[in-house]
């Protein structure tokens, strides 16, 4: 009978990757900087340990998305007072602020 294996924190390796966001689609861009921070790709991956890796993206302002979005694709941030809600678009968001899509 084998034992479940659970990684300890200082058994954890953290390593660093860049990725190179031109002409990458948003959301796949997501979803793989997803699973590397949560370190699903390591064979020792354990939820309750931070297994994951340290990410850079560069050329984040090339980054791309498919169909509408430039247009449709909304960004909310609230000020907290009442009526404090603002709304920006994908294109606006990354002509102001390119690391933040």
């Amino acid at each position: 009978m084998t034992k479940t294996f659970s990684a300890k924190p200082a058994d954890v390796v953290h390593e660093w990757f860049v990725i190179d966001a031109t002409d990458k689609v948003h959301g796949r861009v997501a979803s793989e900087v997803a699973l590397r921070l949560r370190g699903k790709h390591k064979a020792i991956y354990t939820p309750h340990v931070d297994t994951g890796d340290f990410i850079v993206i560069i050329n984040a302002a090339q980054l791309r998305v498919t169909g509408a979005k430039p247009l449709d694709k909304v960004y909310y941030r609230h000020s907290g007072y009442p009526g404090g809600i603002t709304a920006t678009n994908f294109r606006d968001m990354q002509a102001k602020h390119p690391g933040r899509a």
